[in-house]
């Protein structure tokens, strides 16, 4: 859901501004989640999904971790891919697949029908470029990136430590590094990539993406992409209610709680794992009495983009994924970064110390973050003197998301460039004026000037 939902908010600006349409191609290992059907189901006119045989793992260890699982849910997919672009080539004069990060066997599908190969990068600039940079960085370092002496020099990115990097890399000899570099390797053959960034957030590394390398595809940076909308039971939920109560001015620091059940692995299957027991029964016994007046406990789920455009959130202690880091940006609330899986470390890295909308609390010895220091941290970014320029730059920063998405905005005219090259795409097949159909799988030449300025 994390890379679907700015996926479909980049296909309706597609459809909203350029009349482009999409079906989006859905790979899977089992059957659908409820809010993965319901979210499906709620896509607007112009917007379709196909639903791919699910493939079977049974042979896979239990621990097989998601960036395996999910390439190989493509590439196990592909006689079901191949069946239906060609339906869609048939049927709607289909003109390009854009693929998920780790998507690109399905490229060779593209190719084989004369369809126009993309990537939709769900994540941040920094990442992107580590992965076109990722075949060099192979060949260059012989040991685990985690015991290099210096930082990884990632092109126009604030040095990074190599234990920061994304959790598939940090061991070179699992299946998943192997993915990775499989997938980096392969970004090569795309026409294009759509990140969902802005030059304002991240201009040196979109800088370096945009600068003219042989066999780099060019970049389209197209963020923030957010969800956008909300329904009426959402809007009445108990915990924005709770947030517009006047009470709230005369506390200190109050909150709001999102709580799931512990999970031994920190990666993606931690979001699936309530329901299983009442999360609220891992919390220290009598906090819910004792914070009753200054905190709010939310089981599971909350209406997260609602609850940060409240007047009311002044921090957002978050796990550092890119869709809630977009969403505290577009409102313009500061961060404590606590980050957990995947590229989260990255992204923190990036948030305290390139874009300075962050402060992130410091473990002990042991690895843990003790009471004193989250109290620190909290106080510090609401109302302390290290919070003071983080707060002046996340106004600055939401302002620009705004002015991005404008008319003459970057990130409009991005997208305006980058749908004049699938329409022309579309005239040189059918040319006879008809919309074209973009398709995305859901699962994933040169580079020319981007005539965007800034």
């Amino acid at each position: 859901m994390g890379h679907l939902i700015p996926l479909v908010e980049f296909a309706k600006r597609l459809k909203n501004n350029h009349n482009i349409s999409a079906t989006f191609i859905i790979p899977n290992d089992g059957p659908l989640s409820k809010s993965q059907h319901a979210f499906l189901g709620s896509l607007p006119n112009g917007l379709n999904h196909v639903i791919l045989p699910s493939v079977n793992f049974d042979d896979l260890p239990q621990d097989t971790v998601m960036e395996t699982r999910i390439s190989l849910m493509v590439t196990r997919s592909l006689d079901s891919i191949r069946e239906a672009v060609k339906s869609l080539v048939k049927q709607t004069n289909m003109v390009a697949l854009f693929i998920d990060l780790f998507g690109t066997d399905a490229f060779d599908v593209a190719i084989e029908f004369g369809v126009s190969p993309y990537v939709f990068f769900p994540s941040t600039a920094m990442a992107l470029s580590l992965f076109l940079h990722l075949p060099k960085l192979d060949q260059m370092v012989s040991c685990e990136f985690r015991d290099l002496p210096e930082p990884v020099q990632i092109p126009g990115c604030i040095p990074v430590h190599g234990q920061d990097l994304l959790d598939p890399v940090q061991d070179r000899k699992n299946d998943a590094y192997k993915w990775v570099l499989h997938n980096a390797k392969r970004y090569s053959m795309a026409e294009g990539i759509a990140v969902n960034s802005f030059m304002d957030l991240e201009g040196a590394a979109l800088k370096a993406l945009l600068e003219d390398e042989p066999g780099k595809p060019r970049v389209y940076p197209v963020g923030p992409l957010v969800q956008t909308g909300s329904s009426s039971d959402v809007d009445g939920s108990e915990c924005l209610r709770w947030l517009d109560a006047l009470g709230l001015e005369l506390s200190e620091q109050r909150f709001i709680w999102v709580v799931r059940s512990p999970n031994d692995k920190p990666n993606a299957t931690y979001f699936n794992s309530h329901g299983h027991e009442d999360p609220l029964g891992f919390l220290p016994e009598g906090f819910l009495e004792r914070t009753k007046d200054t905190g709010f406990v939310i089981p599971s789920w909350a209406p997260q983009a609602q609850i940060l455009s409240h007047s009311s959130t002044g921090g957002f202690l978050t796990h550092c994924g890119w869709n809630s880091i977009l969403e505290t940006i577009v409102h313009g609330v500061p961060v404590i970064a606590w980050p957990l899986y995947a590229e989260q470390k990255m992204n923190a890295v990036s948030l305290t110390e390139g874009i300075k909308i962050a402060l992130r609390p410091k473990a002990d010895e042991n690895g843990i973050v003790g009471r004193v220091e989250i109290a620190r941290v909290v106080k510090g970014l609401l109302e302390g003197e290290e919070g003071k320029p983080i707060r002046s730059r996340i106004r600055e920063l939401k302002d620009a998301a705004a002015n991005v998405l404008s008319k003459d905005g970057c990130s409009v005219k991005a997208l305006d460039q980058l749908a004049s090259k699938l329409k022309t795409k579309n005239n040189l097949k059918k040319p006879n004026n008809q919309c074209p159909l973009i398709h995305y799988a859901n699962l994933g030449q040169p580079q020319e000037e981007l005539n965007v300025k800034c």
